[in-house]
């Protein structure tokens, strides 16, 4: 039996698509699976260090991984119309974060990315584990963050002020929805298993429904915050028709995603396509 090393988030999007496969309600077979739980920026570095045969990443990393590792059309985050939040403790617009120092949940994610093509000053921001930006903002130790995760809805009461929505802008800058996390797998794989996973994380998905109790409590294991309805909040949000397969639409999002990001020098051009 093949071993092949699988890297996801504890956020609630990732661990409700992969619930049916992990727990063993899909079989794989043929193949194992040995699971790494780590916030996105660790899996980030762990991919750019080729450590992990699948695993989840920020859509700016895998820009930059692209000629090792192929996107599966199964199990990304994208959201319409939201997405990483910019808050601060005073109300401001966005053009007065301009040198300030903000906090962001690593350098590689798709929410730094996002801040980069708003055309902010970059010399001040300060990566931190995501589940500790809200608080570094409330202490005064940043003057803003940016969440991510179930912490977007935590972040008023908090004292937290919502200074910019960028999946908001993204929507109405391009009318497409937001590429924020994917799920890939080495392109060394072969085709076939390639193939293999992406259809048993598409019934993974399919399991959420069908046992909603179970995922329920597997969720709430790793998630930073167990309120139900963060948690429902959140997978409502990230967990969609993107998720189940990317489709035409999701793929035009990506492609328009990196393609600003070459035109601004973010990103390096690669031919070798998306999927494996």
């Amino acid at each position: 039996m093949r071993c092949l090393s699988l890297g996801i988030s504890p956020c609630p999007n990732d661990t409700s698509v992969f619930f049916g496969l992990l727990s063993g309600q899909i079989p794989l077979p043929g193949l194992r699976l040995h699971l790494r739980i780590e916030d996105v920026d660790t899996l980030n570095r762990l991919a750019f260090d080729r450590v992990l045969d699948v695993t989840k990443l920020s859509f700016y990393a895998y820009g930059q991984l692209r000629r090792d590792y192929a996107l599966l059309r199964s199990g990304a985050a994208l959201g319409r119309g939201c997405g990483p939040l910019v808050v601060a403790r005073e109300n401001l617009s966005g053009r007065c974060l301009v040198g300030k120092r903000i906090a962001v949940p690593g350098h590689m994610t798709t929410a730094c990315l996002l801040l980069r093509l708003y055309g902010m000053e970059l010399c001040h921001l300060e990566p931190m584990p995501f589940h500790a930006i809200a608080a570094a903002v409330a202490s005064g130790a940043v003057d803003a963050g940016v969440l991510i995760h179930e912490a977007r809805f935590t972040c008023e009461a908090q004292g937290l002020v919502k200074v910019l929505d960028l999946g908001s802008w993204w929507q109405t800058l391009t009318g497409l929805p937001l590429p924020l996390g994917c799920i890939v797998a080495r392109r060394s794989l072969g085709r076939a298993t390639l193939g293999q996973i992406e259809d048993a994380v598409r019934h993974s998905i399919d399991t959420l429904q069908a046992m909603p109790d179970a995922a329920r409590d597997f969720i709430r294991r790793h998630a930073q915050e167990n309120d139900d309805a963060v948690l429902d909040g959140h997978i409502g949000l990230y967990v969609n028709e993107f998720t189940h397969d990317l489709g035409a639409e999701g793929e035009a999002a990506v492609k328009e995603l990196y393609a600003r990001a070459e035109a601004e020098g973010l990103l390096p051009a690669c031919s070798c396509g998306l999927f494996g």
